[in-house]
């Protein structure tokens, strides 16, 4: 065993890392293919349907109906279909621009991401009028993903579909976690935190979801729009005085939470609303099988392989830090595992934007890592997002090595004024280091891996 492992150190090319690290990261998104994911936990034998621990008599159903939104909520929907067959009516969903997916009997919508739009808007509606036609009788699918939250946009009484997007754009910009700028969308929304679920009651409800949160808490995957809703219009004033942009939402909007914190706007509906009697959620996908199948994977390459977390969360360039931390520590002492050596982490940062540049919280994490890893030859570390989009571009993410930060020098490119100015995307284009995987109909929230040789 300890020839074989001599062996490797001597062939492992930093080529061969790169290599290996995309073997690595594509495993991991293999594990959590969407439509995998449907076809693992929804079964149909004759009018017996299986969803997860429950099962379902279709004679007691007059009609089954598909709604949802997500960027994988397409590609969810297709394998949906073939189960359902003649037995569903119709439906409609929302995804990214670019994920669209043929369907026979559910119409798609394409919306904007990550701030909603227009068309986002007028999918929702549709689906609002499509669950007004629903009764007792019925059943109802709702399929949601990563992406879900921004688009199913339905402005609350008296707000505009711009109050929402530039509210969203300033939690976006201010570093607040996914569960607090949902918080927020929840209590300026229409459909969101339980609401969906009011508008299809007395109708049975069933969730199929893709989590991209840490914790699979499922109040705050797409903002919960079928499950009870725990946080208030009280939460979010504090939200937005946390991050000092109280005076930076639209007034309408502020104005908004302030009457609901005075009970003349209803809150959204909690544990005991009669919405939720005739419910299921189900999780058919998280980070922790990516996470898991990534490591299986890198064990199979020869790798001594250890899963970090799935809960990592916080400032990206902190916890990019902590991770060239890691590396270091592997070289030097050979803890927490031996070479050649990979540590796999998933979760999800944030990135507080005071740049002018172009990426995402991927990218800036490679950035950043590469900064901390200059010299160190025999290290590579991968960030990418499941969902195969990073901020408003299209790259998953990047890959840093050793060597990054002197081929940028040699390029004239300064690789902390990047780093200050948030714009990791054209720090690693020219250098050919991006992370491009196109749409992966998936959405697990991050991946990341750090090899040592």
């Amino acid at each position: 065993m300890t020839k074989k492992l001599d062996l490797r150190l001597k062939i492992m090319t930093p080529a061969r890392l790169r290599k290996d690290a995309l073997k690595i990261f594509r495993a991991g998104l293999r594990a959590v293919d969407s439509a995998g994911a449907v076809k693992r936990h929804v079964l149909r034998r004759g009018n017996i349907l299986t969803v997860g621990p429950r099962s379902y008599n279709l004679k007691n159903y007059d009609g089954i109906y598909v709604v949802g939104a997500g960027k994988a909520s397409a590609a969810m929907a297709r394998p949906l279909e073939k189960v359902l067959g003649d037995r569903l009516r119709s439906g409609i969903i929302n995804v990214k621009s670019g994920y669209i997916r043929p369907l026979r009997r559910i119409a798609v919508n394409e919306a904007g991401h990550p701030v909603p739009d227009q068309a986002g808007q007028r999918g929702t509606r549709q689906i609002i009028k499509l669950l007004s036609r629903t009764g007792k009788k019925d059943l109802v699918f709702v399929l949601i993903s990563g992406g879900g939250s921004a688009l199913l946009p339905a402005p609350a009484p008296g707000l505009t579909l711009e109050d929402k997007r530039q509210t969203t754009q300033r939690l976006l910009e201010s570093g607040a976690a996914i569960q607090e700028i949902n918080a927020v969308r929840k209590h300026i929304s229409a459909i969101k935190g339980g609401r969906l679920a009011r508008l299809a009651y007395p109708s049975s409800l069933i969730t199929l979801i893709l989590s991209d949160v840490i914790g699979d808490s499922l109040e705050s995957i797409a903002s919960g729009p079928t499950v009870p809703d725990r946080t208030t219009f009280s939460d979010c004033l504090r939200i937005l005085n946390k991050y000092g942009i109280t005076g930076k939402v639209p007034p309408a909007v502020l104005d908004h939470l302030k009457r609901g914190t005075q009970g003349k706007v209803e809150e959204t509906p909690k544990m005991n609303d009669p919405a939720f009697i005739r419910t299921q959620s189900l999780i058919v996908g998280n980070n922790m099988q990516a996470v898991l199948a990534a490591n299986k994977k890198a064990k199979a390459l020869g790798y001594n392989s250890l899963v970090l977390s799935t809960a990592i969360q916080g400032e990206t360039q902190e916890i990019a830090l902590m991770h060239a931390a890691l590396a270091r520590e592997v070289l030097a002492s050979g803890h927490p595992v031996r070479r050649p050596a990979c540590l796999i982490s998933g979760g999800e940062t944030t990135v507080t934007v005071r740049g002018w540049g172009l990426g995402g919280r991927n990218q800036e994490f490679a950035l950043a890592a590469a900064i901390a890893i200059d010299g160190l030859t025999d290290v590579l570390i991968l960030s990418g997002g499941t969902d195969g989009t990073d901020g408003p571009t299209d790259a998953a993410g990047a890959i840093a090595d050793g060597t990054t930060a002197a081929r940028a020098r040699a390029l004239g490119m300064e690789s902390e004024r990047y780093l200050r100015e948030n714009d990791s995307y054209n720090f690693f284009q020219p250098l050919g280091d991006l992370l491009v995987t196109g749409p992966t109909f998936t959405n697990v929230m991050d991946l990341r891996l750090i090899l040592v040789r």
